[in-house]
């Protein structure tokens, strides 16, 4: 239980500071999600959708917080430029959980459209967030997110009105910055109502060389004829832990692609619940770890099918090198009454060294009789007659394994529609193998 009360005791003796530093539609949540967390504590590995991820752990060492919403010396618009051309992007920045708002460039976004500080719209339009805030991500379920619900003070909110295509892409850049360890907790809210579209990029990045928690809840509610399109990217380093809740629902005929891609990290642990409401919605979510060293990724995914005639299709792909350590478990839930189901799951990994070490678990749940559903998973080292085969043709050993892995990871890359993020993906795919990706291209964070 330390871990649990040192939370615990933090926000019994700081709970007026955080209120008096959020917003009013925030707070009316908080001291319930602090119950809960105070019910359920940290999950044990015993618990199923923990099973491989030492929470308490994780959350153990004492980290500051920034409370008090001190302003943290940076400018992130002059620090850092994306290296992914002509991706022609939107772009801003959450300087560890607040939403950056001085110097912000010009925008040309639709009418409607609020693309700002989840604490600002809260206060401005305290009913719109009202109405979806906390309500995905529910506390009594999750200890991680009541522990996110208590202690967020901000965040950010895209919201996307009726009919409205926004067709630049959103990049969101989440720079990790301070000059001791710190905790941070980040907050998300994504709406798009009936007909809308948009594009997501997740940039995550450390620009200290210092210890980091964070917690991550995004809530992503996508109405009828809707489609959002989510890629989140890593790429920090071996002293960031990040713990990150992804909770999705859709309505009728809506479509969602959702990527999350891990290049660099520490401890990585990622939970994605996806909830199909209305008939002919679709999903496609797609996982890619590249992770070496230490390094432990863990994600866990439920995609939960609750009415007829819906889609889905699940890839997820790890490359383990050293003594690095994977973990995937997906479960695809159908309901009675989801008739005319189709659901794929796939979760293939390689382990190139024989101390790295993948586990895998894919599940079906299927409480109704028509429907067409498949999983598979697959562990395996690199294949020795392709290795002899471009040894034979002048390729040395270890560009030999390299292209190997590359072209493992290939798949995954492919499923991403947004051209030039796959390309330049594919890029930085190859120089993280070859151990020259340190940042991405063009940012000079420091």
């Amino acid at each position: 239980m330390q871990a649990e009360k040192q939370y615990i005791d933090l926000y019994t003796q700081e709970r007026q500071t955080i209120f008096e530093h959020s917003a009013d539609v925030m707070n009316t949540v908080r001291d319930e999600a602090f119950e809960d967390f105070k019910h359920q504590g940290f999950p044990s590995t015993k618990v199923e959708r923990y099973k491989y991820t030492d929470i308490s752990k994780l959350f153990e060492p004492d980290y500051g917080l920034n409370l008090n919403r001190l302003d943290i010396p940076v400018n992130p618009y002059q620090a850092f430029k994306c290296g992914v051309p002509n991706l022609s992007t939107q772009l801003y920045f959450v300087v560890n959980d607040s939403f950056y708002t001085k110097s912000l460039p010009p925008r040309q976004l639709p009418d409607g459209v609020m693309i700002d500080s989840l604490k600002a719209v809260a206060t401005q339009h305290p009913e719109l967030i009202q109405k979806y805030y906390a309500k995905l991500a529910k506390t009594g379920q999750d200890a991680i997110t009541a522990l996110n619900t208590m202690l967020a003070q901000d965040g950010l909110v895209v919201y996307i009105p009726k009919n409205v295509k926004v067709d630049r892409t959103i990049q969101v850049v989440n720079i990790l910055r301070s000059d001791v360890d710190l905790m941070v907790n980040r907050r998300v809210l994504v709406v798009l109502e009936e007909g809308a579209e948009a594009r997501l990029l997740f940039c995550d990045d450390s620009a200290d060389d210092r210890n980091f928690l964070a917690t991550q809840v995004i809530e992503a509610y996508v109405g009828e004829n809707a489609s959002l399109e989510m890629y989140c990217l890593e790429e920090t380093h071996l002293k960031n832990t990040r713990v990150s809740n992804v909770y999705i629902e859709q309505q009728a005929n809506s479509r969602v692609n959702h990527d999350v891609i891990t290049l660099h990290n520490g401890y990585t642990r990622n939970r994605l619940d996806l909830t199909l409401k209305g008939e002919g919605a679709e999903c496609f979510c797609n996982g890619c770890v590249i992770a070496d060293k230490e390094q432990r990724v863990d994600n866990n995914t439920v995609i939960d099918h609750q009415v007829p005639h819906c889609t889905s299709n699940e890839l997820y792909k790890y490359v383990l090198n050293d003594h690095a350590v994977g973990a995937f478990a997906g479960l695809v839930l159908v309901r009675e009454g989801a008739q005319k189901t189709s659901s794929q799951m796939t979760n293939q990994n390689l382990c190139a060294t024989r101390e790295a070490r993948m586990y895998t678990q894919p599940m079906l749940e299927i409480y109704a009789d028509d429907v067409k559903c498949a999983h598979g998973s697959t562990v395996g080292q690199l294949n020795d007659a392709a290795l002899f085969y471009m040894c034979q043709r002048g390729i040395g050993m270890k560009e030999a394994k390299m292209l190997l892995q590359i072209a493992f990871i290939g798949q995954v890359i492919d499923q991403i529609s947004l051209e030039p993020l796959r390309d330049r993906l594919r890029h930085l795919v190859e120089m993280r193998f070859r151990g020259e990706l340190k940042q991405c291209e063009g940012c000079s964070c420091k």
